[in-house]
């Protein structure tokens, strides 16, 4: 058996590279790529996650903003025509009805709780909530604030109604009633004017009484003590039976009313509401349908002048009747 010498290559002949030291080397490169890969990919996502909650939070904000001012908004048109429906019926709401006052005080409490909630800087959505709630409570409280007041509205409506019809009525009434006094006011006047005694038939004369007490009839001034005034009141059939009162009015030459007080005398109104002096007043018991003769003496504290002297006769406030007498001058010293 025969050996041959071959020639041994390079490779083989060179020494063998460690490569656990390289490997390890590699893992370790590998793994601070793959750390620093993770961290930059964990800093975008939490950068991405922190963008997305700011947005979610931008846009509760936002939303929430809009919200508030959406029933702030709503507040404020329920608060318009709450308004307007108090002012519309402010004239028939003098004196309030306990149901309508009640029902003013929930409202306003309601209002004030509402805008204490809108006005919070801070408002959860749990208050926005309870706001709008509120809010649409509110309005069903407006409706029927607004449909009671329609209603007393109409109650005041019949009212009034009956009210002019009540009036009419009683201004018919009044005028029929005042139409029936009227006629009952005229035919009494009628009837107390067609009882107004007449008197005719006047005798007026002068009487002188001598030392003896008797009486002569006169003409002269000078003598005469008294006048005796006779007359007749007429028959009157319509005039009741009873006492009448007659006023007698003397004027004596100079035009003045002969008038004392301390023998009788004093003052009456006519119908036409004149007053007017008398010399004397008499009651007569008059008997109706009969005539009656009446007698009247004048004596006065004072002598009697000589001229005319007018008598007037008053019943009832009318002229019944007068006559005229006249006191010469006498014959001697004259």
């Amino acid at each position: 058996m025969s050996f041959e010498n071959y020639p041994v290559t390079e490779k083989l002949v060179q020494p063998a590279v460690p490569q656990p030291q390289n490997k390890w080397r590699n893992y370790l490169i590998a793994g601070l790529v793959i750390a620093l890969l993770g961290s930059w990919g964990y800093i975008i996502w939490l950068k991405s996650k922190t963008e997305q909650t700011f947005q979610q939070k931008e846009l509760v904000i936002t939303n929430t903003s809009s919200q508030r001012d959406q029933l702030q908004k709503e507040l404020e048109d329920a608060t318009r025509l709450y308004d307007m429906i108090k002012t519309s019926s402010a004239n028939m709401m003098h004196s309030k009805d306990s149901t309508i006052s009640k029902r003013d005080r929930e409202i306003a409490e309601k209002r004030n709780r509402i805008q204490q909630l809108l006005s919070k800087v801070g408002a959860t959505e749990q208050e926005l909530a309870e706001a709008k709630g509120l809010i649409a409570s509110l309005h069903t409280d407006i409706a029927g604030y607004k449909s009671q007041v329609e209603t007393l509205k109409g109650e005041k409506l019949v009212l009034t109604q009956e009210k002019n019809t009540v009036i009419k009525e009683r201004d018919k009434v009044q005028k029929d009633y005042d139409s029936v006094t009227t006629v009952i006011k005229e035919k009494e006047e009628v009837i107390d004017i067609a009882t107004t005694l007449h008197a005719s038939n006047f005798s007026i004369l002068g009487i002188d009484e001598t030392k003896s007490g008797k009486e002569k009839k006169t003409s002269t001034a000078k003598k005469v003590d008294k006048l005796r005034i006779t007359f007749d009141i007429d028959e009157n059939r319509v005039a009741q039976s009873g006492t009448k009162n007659i006023f007698v009015c003397i004027t004596g030459p100079d035009g003045k009313p002969l008038a004392a007080e301390a023998l009788g005398s004093g003052k009456f109104s006519t119908r036409n509401g004149e007053e007017k002096h008398y010399t004397q007043k008499i009651d007569i018991n008059y008997t109706q349908g009969q005539r009656q003769p009446v007698t009247i003496d004048w004596k006065q504290n004072i002598n009697f002048e000589k001229g005319d002297y007018k008598i007037e006769v008053y019943n009832n406030g009318f002229k019944i009747g007068e006559g005229i007498s006249n006191l010469k001058k006498g014959w001697l010293f004259g």
